[in-house]
């Protein structure tokens, strides 16, 4: 990290794979004055993907990159990068996750961190090798500042007994039968895992920040669109080879309590009605919530103390982790939960803390564990059992 004539830290940043996330990536680093009180600025001077083709929706926008190349090698090796930002396809996650860490630049990841269990557990050793490299992994949904109301419920202990808990993910973006075939319905690409490993870390944030300890699964995985065009405008069509929709029943410990309740996750590619829904719903004995990003201002709560039990909605605004300058009673959205968790990001690899425990991105620890789910689930669906996580 360099200091600026202020101040205030600048963390230099390469972005490996320059799609839509890495876009959003960069475009919550322009917009970085929105936050009042970060120890440090993110500024982009490296960009590296495959394809020339984002490359000047780039260099137009930020004049601080110094480095465009198709290597990441290139990035790796520049002293003029602190820290990177992977958004690559899931078969590439650990040759490039390792060679960063080793690099000693700071990380943040796509889910699932590795193509499946294997992968996820060689960058996790990778890690532990390199304490001074700090490394997360990205989900933006528990930054609504409803999920973070649910948090600290959480951490105040006020669903007394846990009696269920559902999260999920659901797109409606396969839909459509004659969408052409893309590298996530590709085993090589994107991993037996299918929708899961897309998804299901953005399901499993909450759960596995709120330290339940998930001990069995039973899974139900669909391919429900079989085959899909080649290319648009082709008419030969290739098989679709990884799960389109996975529901998966956890049972699931919560440690303060040592009582069990089941855990519900399901992560949806095609799921009629549903643009880009995120979701959880906790049922407790003093306290139950639900959540969905359809309504994002919009938390129900229902307290029960002996008396008749009532839902009512609460409107959340604009109560956030990392402060801005909107006024509380305003909206909050995507692109505001995506600024949030890089402010998250920086602020734990700057100050070696983060101010509440859901203010915090995703850790390695936390993603093992989604991979142990996931490759349980699999399991559970091939022989129809119920598999140990």
């Amino acid at each position: 990290m360099t200091q600026g004539n202020s101040s205030i830290k600048t963390l230099r940043f390469g972005i490996i794979g320059c799609g839509l996330m890495g876009r959003e990536f960069a475009s919550a680093a322009a917009r970085w004055c929105h936050l009042t009180d970060s120890p440090a600025q993110p500024v982009i001077t490296a960009v590296c993907n495959r394809s020339a083709k984002p490359f000047d929706w780039f260099t137009k926008n930020f004049p601080t990159i110094d480095l465009v190349t198709h290597d990441y090698h290139d990035v790796l090796s520049s002293d003029q990068v602190d820290a990177v930002y992977i958004a690559l396809p899931h078969h590439l996650h650990r040759e490039v996750y390792i060679a960063a860490i080793k690099a000693g630049k700071h990380v943040m990841g796509e889910k699932p961190f590795g193509i499946d269990r294997d992968a996820n557990e060689a960058i996790n050793v990778v890690i532990a090798q390199h304490p001074d490299v700090f490394v997360r992994c990205v989900s933006q949904f528990p930054f609504f500042p409803a999920v973070q109301r649910i948090g600290k419920m959480i951490d105040e202990k006020q669903f007394g007994q846990i009696i269920s808990v559902q999260t999920g993910f659901l797109h409606s973006s396969d839909m459509d039968v004659n969408k052409p075939i893309n590298w996530k319905r590709m085993i090589q690409y994107n991993g037996e895992y299918g929708v899961m490993g897309d998804l299901g870390m953005h399901a499993c944030h909450v759960p596995l920040r709120a330290g339940w300890q998930p001990n069995h699964v039973r899974a139900i995985l669909s391919n429900i669109v079989t085959e899909r065009l080649e290319a648009k405008g082709s008419e030969t069509k290739v098989p679709c080879e990884t799960w389109d929709n996975a529901t998966l029943l956890i049972d699931t410990t919560d440690p303060v309590t040592g009582e069990k309740f089941p855990w519900t996750l399901r992560t949806f590619r095609i799921a009629p009605g549903e643009k880009n829904s995120w979701y959880v719903q906790i049922q407790g004995t003093k306290a139950c919530v639900r959540f969905d990003t359809r309504n994002p201002k919009q938390l129900e709560l229902l307290q029960y103390d002996g008396g008749q039990q009532v839902w009512q909605t609460i409107q959340t605004g604009y109560d956030t982790a990392y402060p801005t300058i909107t006024g509380p009673i305003f909206e909050f959205g995507f692109t505001d939960a995506i600024l949030q968790m890089w402010a998250a990001y920086v602020f734990e690899l700057s100050t070696n803390k983060i101010p509440s425990k859901f203010a915090g991105c995703v850790t390695p620890q936390e993603v093992a564990v989604s991979h142990r789910i996931f490759d349980a689930a699999l399991k559970s669906h091939q022989s129809t059992s119920v598999e140990s996580i």
